[in-house]
């Protein structure tokens, strides 16, 4: 069985392949934003800019997901395994803030 370290302290031990692909995701944000400032300095047209705006906000919904999905695979089971019920509480106060 594999054992998760995570959460203890409030930091999280994540594997190669989650660290690999989160960091991935946050390169290609970066290079997209850098892309939306170098339309910016060549007075790209407004809707282009948007559009390119939008996909950036999808990009990040997207590592969102993925995180909040690793989160709750992990830190959130092995907490409730070890009895620290309050996770839950702490994971409804999260979902709230990334809905807004």
């Amino acid at each position: 069985m594999e054992q998760w370290n995570c959460c203890s302290g409030r930091t999280k031990l994540r594997t190669e392949d989650e660290l690999r692909s989160l960091l991935h995701r946050l390169n290609r944000i970066e290079g997209q934003v850098r892309g939306i400032k170098g339309m910016l300095e060549r007075d790209a047209y407004c809707t282009d800019v948007l559009v390119q705006s939008a996909a950036v906000s999808a990009a990040i919904n997207a590592f969102n997901r993925e995180l909040l999905a690793s989160h709750i695979r992990t830190c959130v089971v092995q907490d409730i395994r070890d009895g620290r019920d309050e996770v839950v509480d702490e994971l409804v106060m999260t979902l709230q803030k990334l809905m807004k």
